[in-house]
């Protein structure tokens, strides 16, 4: 059986936390009889597939961008062909071209699948002329997943398609981050704080860094940030790193008190970051947006959890783990526990599995496969 993944942008170009799930997802499905394809945009396409790992990559041209999601009407007829030859399209939301492909170049005439990985929370006004468009399209598919309980409650949209959304928490193999590096002189980032707090993520506009700086600036506490470099006025007592390797990320995590994650918008939906920490062992900060973020990290048992975009609570949450390692050590310890429990990409890939089999009417016993050994993720960015 064949899996079309249809996303806007993907490998080789791109491996953020949607690409990542994605990935996830189609090496998994390999090894467990499901051969998948997938189908995205590039500036610079490969005019023949791409194979990573265990699946293949289709790219086409991207011809425009409008409000950041690349637009490529003439790639319709190639997405026609990978359609017909798929026994099921799984589409990863929001992108309005696969919208426009789904519904008029042949996407309805296979079994159809849409994770709805984030509501469209930024293009407001735009979001009024797409209302229809995306409307008709989830109206259209045959299976919806929200990716936690705290989206699927929150989301107005979801609220609409109901009677056919489940929900498949998001999950990846904790041991694709890379060993740690060194920690001594051989270390890039050496010296670093002997203690610190860490923050890792591109700086995106709802990432929340700002309210990060200014929690930093009122308690002093030393703040690490690994992955981008935000533009502004930065406190002396944060430091910057740019991007990091996976070895380096994971060096960061093994060293750091806690993992703070100050995103203050739904923009956010899940927080791949913060299952990375939890597996690291790491107690976590987060805000409460109605979003995945806050079924990772439950207050008082993983982590703790504050309003969003609140400096004074953001900093009195470091200050609170900052003066206590009971504190810290149990949390952590709590966060590894619910991340194997709940957050392995073997049990999201299952649950995808057993989603595939009901819509093509494939018998729902589990199908044998081996244990996961997947490639570390600066394997798959590097080939």
């Amino acid at each position: 059986m064949k899996i079309l993944h249809v996303f806007k942008t993907y490998l080789p170009d791109n491996f953020g936390g949607v690409e990542r799930v994605i990935w996830e997802i189609a090496e998994g499905a390999a090894r467990r009889g499901f051969a998948s394809d997938v189908f995205t945009l590039s500036k610079t396409p490969s005019a023949e597939p791409i194979t990573i790992g265990n699946h293949r990559v289709h790219q086409a041209s991207a011809t425009l961008d409008i409000a950041s999601p690349p637009i490529a009407f003439p790639a319709a007829s190639q997405f026609r062909d990978l359609a017909q030859a798929a026994d099921l399209i799984h589409y990863h939301f929001p992108w309005p071209m696969m919208d426009l492909w789904h519904l008029h170049a042949g996407g309805r005439g296979r079994p159809s699948v849409v994770t709805y990985h984030s509501d469209v929370v930024k293009q407001t006004a735009l979001l009024r002329l797409y209302q229809p468009l995306m409307n008709r399209f989830l109206g259209s598919v045959d299976h919806i997943v929200a990716t936690s309980p705290q989206y699927f409650a929150t989301s107005p949209v979801l609220s609409r398609f109901s009677g056919k959304t489940s929900v498949i928490p998001l999950g990846i193999n904790p041991s694709c981050g890379g060993k740690p590096e060194k920690t001594g002189e051989n270390f890039r980032f050496f010296p670093l704080p002997d203690r610190f707090f860490l923050f890792v993520g591109a700086p995106r506009y709802y990432k929340g860094l700002p309210f990060l700086f200014e929690a930093a600036r009122q308690t002093g506490l030393p703040v690490v940030i690994a992955g981008g470099t935000p533009v502004g006025q930065v406190p002396e007592n944060v430091t910057l790193l740019g991007p990091v390797s996976d070895e380096e990320k994971a060096a960061l995590l093994s060293r750091a008190e806690a993992f703070v994650f100050p995103s203050h918008l739904r923009s956010e939906a899940f927080g791949i970051a913060l299952l990375e920490a939890a597996f690291a062992g790491k107690p976590l900060i987060s805000c409460e947006i109605g979003t995945g973020t806050s079924y990772v990290n439950r207050d008082g048992q993983t982590g703790l959890v504050v309003p969003p975009a609140d400096p004074e609570a953001l900093g009195n949450a470091m200050l609170t783990l900052w003066n206590n390692k009971a504190l810290r050590a149990r949390l952590g310890a709590a966060a590894h526990r619910r991340a194997m429990t709940l957050f392995q990409a073997d049990k999201m890939v299952d649950g995808y599995c057993a989603l595939y089999r009901k819509l093509l009417n494939i018998p729902a016993e589990p199908q044998k496969h081996q244990p996961s050994q997947p490639q570390s993720l600066q394997q798959v960015r590097h080939g």
